[in-house]
């Protein structure tokens, strides 16, 4: 195992990739920095690592989904390799629904992706009627059809 595996928050999807999902407002603790970030805010952070940006606010949706779905994309595909985390302001709504989406990249029915990574996350993940809707609308997409 390495260090990344042993960190808070870090789950495996069904196609063996691993990706932190966290909160901002979390201490890193011990966490080693990620090789690549998705930050999912209303406002751009400003880390000392590679990442990318999606506006979207506090139980919200992002502004663009298609921008939010390309960039969930590069992060699924950096996961194959690299060290990728996803986070929000607390690591449960915004960034449990990224996840499921993430899910469902890897093999996840897109009907079953919510339960999904509640069960292999957090209980609480996708916080809002309108998140939970939002990763069914965009799971063809998601799916690269």
């Amino acid at each position: 195992m390495n260090r990344w595996d042993m960190v808070d928050g870090v789950v495996e999807l069904p196609d063996g990739r691993r990706v932190r999902g966290t909160g901002l407002r979390r201490p890193r603790r011990d966490a080693p920095p990620p090789d690549f970030a998705v930050y999912l805010l209303g406002k751009e952070p400003r880390p000392g690592w590679d990442h990318e940006w999606v506006r979207w606010r506090d139980f919200r949706l992002p502004d663009s989904t298609d921008h939010a779905l390309a960039v969930l994309r590069q992060a699924h595909t950096r996961a194959a390799a690299e060290r990728v985390e996803i986070a929000c302001g607390g690591g449960v709504g915004r960034t449990g629904t990224a996840l499921a989406v993430l899910a469902i990249m890897s093999g996840v029915a897109p009907d079953d992706a919510v339960a999904w990574v509640r069960a292999h996350y957090r209980p609480r993940a996708v916080e809002t009627r309108q998140q939970k809707r939002w990763v069914g609308l965009v799971a063809v997409d998601a799916r690269g059809r």
